[in-house]
């Protein structure tokens, strides 16, 4: 068997690659394999379970639910919340296990199961390969331990969680959101009716679009992987700022009044100087991936602020930021992360905590996030090679050292393997597109002859 866990956690077409079965079975490991690690240890266990509004969220939350409940976990069912609410709201009731039904910016016909452990935190890879491991033993014909009589979990649903999660939101603003104009787009999705709420008690006057879930619309030409809408909304309301989400609300993409995209490293630029001039960025230091614009690094070395790198994917943001004590990090895609308020990135505060810079400056959206310039970036993907070479192959370090040299100081070469397809993928970035263009397509052809 494959590993089933990737990098956020099971993730497939519902009721195809993702059954009921697979969810419940894996929810009953978790539930042992936890017990094992002593979480459990001297108290009756406690889950929290939210989802998306995917159509199958509502077979996969009841697989999950049983699942859970029969291993003897008491379950509180929260209902339709973002990842990042499932996340705090496992802290804040101080439960065991938090379970999130979402595949997030995927397509409606795809859902994913994602476990937290006590805290909210993200499980360990050593806990999602003994879950995959005690999952395949029963799937296999090992027999689970089953309590019986009141022994078996109890099921209740937790309406509150709501009302808790958007408290939290607002209770961690600096500054109120007064006399802003802001566009949501909710991608039909998870966001749908608590990122509204909360700017609006934050103040802002709001305009919503992408906020009618059905259970089948969801990210369906909205949300943060399409934001046509969102730019033409902004200007047709003439509002300061949109905000985009994806399905489950753990990013968050902007547009500025004139309807042009802020990424997430631009976000992270306006908010590291946000958080170092009120002295809450430890270190002077802000995580990124290797995958983060140039143009950010120049800014935050110009601004005297350190930038550390990490593998792809905001799970390695997160480990980094938790063994250094750093307090901010995120990625491109808009996956940020202020330790100090969520244990994963969370859209909805990274586009308050944006708003909030906005009204305490009264600079435009654009001018905060001119503090960086966004240097041109090509990626092309180069298919059916041998990727486990991409890092030995001699002639390939020959072309990356004189691409490199091509673009001097200003520009720069990555090469990283797929992590799931036989396919490499080419990045270069450089002051001019359409040097930027050339460099990548000589080095895609350089892969082609040399790994192919």
């Amino acid at each position: 068997m494959g590993r089933l866990f990737g990098t956020d956690g099971v993730r497939g077409v519902a009721n195809a690659d993702l059954t009921a079965e697979l969810a419940l079975g894996l929810s009953v490991a978790a539930a042992h394999v936890l017990a094992e690690a002593g979480t459990f240890e001297g108290h009756r266990p406690t889950a929290v379970v939210g989802r998306d509004p995917r159509a199958s969220g509502e077979f996969l939350e009841a697989a999950v639910v049983a699942g859970l409940a029969s291993a003897g976990v008491d379950v509180l069912r929260v209902g339709v919340l973002p990842t990042p609410a499932v996340a705090y709201l496992t802290g804040a009731l101080g439960a065991d296990i938090g379970v999130m039904l979402s595949a997030s910016h995927n397509a409606m016909p795809d859902n994913g199961v994602k476990f937290f452990a006590r805290g909210g935190h993200k499980l360990a890879d050593e806990l999602e390969d003994r879950i995959e491991t005690v999952y395949e033993q029963h799937r296999t014909g090992a027999p689970w331990a089953r309590p019986t009589g009141a022994g078996v979990g109890r099921i209740s649903d937790y309406a509150e969680g709501f009302d808790r999660y958007v408290a939290h939101l607002i209770g961690v603003l600096p500054n109120r959101l007064d006399g802003l104009k802001v566009v949501l787009d909710e991608a039909h999705g998870a966001a749908a009716r608590v990122s509204p709420e909360a700017f609006a008690r934050a103040g802002a006057e709001i305009v919503t679009i992408g906020a009618e879930p059905n259970g089948l619309n969801i990210n369906d030409g909205c949300g943060s992987t399409h934001l046509e809408l969102l730019r033409a909304a902004v200007v047709e309301h003439g509002a300061d700022l949109g905000i985009a989400h994806d399905g489950d609300a753990d990013r968050c993409l902007a547009v500025d009044a004139a309807g042009e995209e802020i990424d997430g490293d631009q976000i992270l630029a306006v908010l590291a100087l946000a958080m170092r001039d009120a002295g809450q960025l430890r270190k002077d230091t802000v995580v990124g991936t290797v995958m983060s614009n140039l143009g950010f690094k120049i800014a935050m070395e110009r601004e005297g602020i350190a930038l550390v790198q990490t593998a792809v994917g905001d799970r390695y943001v997160l480990e980094s930021m938790k063994a250094e004590g750093y307090a901010l990090g995120g990625e491109q895609s808009g996956h940020v992360i202020v330790l100090d308020h969520a244990t994963t990135g969370d859209g909805t505060l990274t586009g308050l905590m944006l708003a909030a810079r906005i009204a305490a400056t009264g600079r435009t959206l654009a001018d905060l996030a001119g503090v960086m310039q966004r240097l041109p970036q090509v990626l092309i993907n180069v298919p059916d090679v041998d990727k486990s070479r991409v890092q030995t192959s001699p002639e390939l370090a020959t072309a990356v050292a004189e691409a490199e040299r091509e673009l001097g100081a200003t520009g720069r070469v990555l090469l990283r393997q797929s992590g799931t397809e036989p396919l490499v993928r080419v990045m270069v970035e450089a002051a001019d597109i359409d040097q930027a263009r050339a460099v990548a397509g000589r080095l895609a052809d350089v892969v082609k002859s040399a790994l192919g």
